[in-house]
Order: C-alpha cells, then sequence, then structure tokens
C-alpha cells in the first residue's frame, strides 16, 4: 500500500514538473521571467504556510534550521528556478527540462567534494549518459536553429545547466534543517517564505518589481498556474518521500522531461521545435539520472 502511495506521489510530483516547465514557457513568450518567479514563488508561500500550521501546530524551529532552510530558498527557489525559467523562455521547455534533469550529475559531484562520497562505477557511466545527453540537445539545438534560420545565443542551455547546479545544492541545506527536527510542511514554508522576501528585496533595490499594468494581459493566468503547478510538485515530492523510498520517488520524478518532450510534440508545434533527436537525448538524461539515482 505505502509503495503503490509513493508511485502515485512520485508521478503527480512528474506531473507537476512538467506542468510547470510548460506553463513558464508559455507565459514567458510575452512576460519576463522574473515575474513569473515571483508570483510562483508568492503562490508558494500562500498555499505552504496555511497548510504546514495546520499540519504542524507546534513546530521544531531552531535558528539553524531557519538559516538552512532560508539558504534552500535561495539556491534552489530563486538561484535554481530564475536560471531555469530564463533557459525555458530563451531555448524552450523541451530542451531547458532535459537538461535541468542533469541535477543528479551536480548533487553526486557535491557530494564527492564537500561529503567524501565516494562514486561507484555504475553513478559514473551514468553521469557519462547525462554529458552524452546535454551534448546531444546542444547539437540538435543548433541544427534546429540553422534549419530555421535563427541564432540562439550561445548560452542559452547553460542557464538550464546552472539551474540544475543549484537545484543540487538545495537538499544539502534541506538535509540540515531537517537535522534539527523541524518538518517538512514548516520546512518548505519557511524556505519559500525565505525566498520571497530575499527576492522582493532584490527586485526593489533593482527597481524591477512588477506593477499590473508591466504584465502582459495573456501571462498572469500562466503565472499564477506555474505557480499552482509547483506548490503540486513541492508537495507531492517530499510527501512521497514520506511514504516510500528515495529509490522509488525520485527515478519516476526524473521522467519529468520526457512528459514535456511529448505534451510539446503534441500540443505546442507553434511554440516548441521537437525533434526525433531531441526525445532521444532526452531520454539519455533521464537515463543517466536514474542510474546516479538507483546506484548512489
Amino acid at each position: 500500500m505505502v509503495s503503490a502511495l509513493g508511485v502515485t506521489l512520485a508521478v503527480l510530483a512528474a506531473c507537476g514538473l512538467a506542468a510547470q516547465a510548460l506553463t513558464i514557457r508559455l507565459a514567458t513568450r510575452e512576460g519576463r521571467a522574473n515575474d513569473a518567479l515571483l508570483v510562483v514563488i508568492g503562490v508558494n508561500v500562500v498555499v505552504l504556510f496555511p497548510l504546514a500550521f495546520a499540519l504542524d501546530p507546534n513546530p521544531t524551529v531552531t535558528p539553524r534550521s531557519i538559516a538552512a532552510f532560508a539558504a534552500a530558498g535561495i539556491v534552489g527557489t530563486i538561484l535554481g528556478r530564475a536560471l531555469f525559467y530564463e533557459g525555458i523562455k530563451r531555448v524552450g521547455a523541451s530542451r531547458a527540462e532535459p537538461v535541468k534533469a542533469s541535477m543528479p550529475l551536480h548533487a553526486t559531484v557535491l557530494a564527492v567534494l564537500f561529503l567524501e562520497e565516494r562514486v561507484t562505477g555504475a553513478q559514473v557511466a551514468g553521469i557519462v549518459l547525462i554529458v552524452a545527453g546535454i551534448a546531444l540537445v546542444s547539437r540538435e539545438q543548433a541544427a534546429t536553429d540553422r534549419a530555421a534560420g535563427n541564432e540562439t545565443p550561445w548560452h542559452g542551455l547553460l542557464l538550464p545547466l546552472a539551474a540544475a547546479l543549484f537545484f543540487g545544492m538545495e537538499p544539502i541545506f534541506a538535509t540540515v534543517g531537517f537535522e534539527e527536527g523541524t518538518s517538512v510542511p514548516m520546512g518548505l514554508a519557511i524556505k519559500t517564505a525565505a525566498a520571497l522576501v530575499v527576492f522582493l528585496g532584490y527586485l526593489r533595490w533593482k527597481g524591477a518589481l512588477p506593477t499590473r499594468a508591466s504584465v502582459p494581459a495573456g501571462a498572469l493566468k500562466w503565472y499564477l498556474l506555474a505557480g499552482v503547478a509547483s506548490t503540486t510538485f513541492l508537495l507531492a515530492y517530499y510527501a512521497g518521500l514520506s511514504v516510500s523510498r528515495v529509490s522509488v520517488v525520485v527515478p519516476i520524478m526524473q521522467t519529468s522531461p520526457l512528459i514535456v518532450v511529448v505534451i510539446s510534440a503534441l500540443l505546442l508545434r507553434k511554440v516548441e521545435t521537437v525533434t526525433p533527436r531531441l526525445v532521444a537525448a532526452a531520454c539519455v538524461i533521464v537515463a543517466g539520472g536514474i542510474t546516479v539515482t538507483l546506484t548512489g
């Protein structure tokens, strides 16, 4: 029963991730990535804070856990998402999502550097698959651009790749917070609230706070839908981890790039160009990510 529930939640998390990427793609056709990020974090906070206190009315919170979850919010919720959303705007969801799925590669490298973990032969094979898949996505992007007479900036694919690095750092800080005894709902609430405060401060310092007039009429609904999708992913992912094994939840969640590619090919033909080479590259990256996760 627990296993079936864990699988169901993992599938829901994968769908949430895919829906977030696709709605951000539609939102950033006219809107700005930073505006989308602000709305998404706002939706996270509005949903997660009341839920956290409802599920954990007497939370265990320490200065160390607050600092840890705040750091997780800065590297994952702000930096990771900002780079990912901008990457989606520049190269499309069907390319950015598979590259972002290289997160296990970064998490493994960080674990070796900072936690002195050892890498197995199977993990090395998975890392090779991830790198090969990213190279295929890069070649496919260049070929598609040449055929269409367009020129995507060379660093377009580096944005989701850098996002994967920051997403890989987030669990390290979150683990420190959970070790203090803080619950998952409260940890998520602190993480997203800290991210919202810091990001609002940054936008105000830059003089880039959005106004209702600055948001394109057709973009706001996609911003809000992306926020719902992001919140669904967070809740399903952490709930899945609480009732099932990492080796069950994470590999299923890692299939989200394939969902993005399929939906882009079927429903977003005017927005995304999906080629057989891109599908193959996404499969290679997903296989690499699952291999690294299962053998870690």
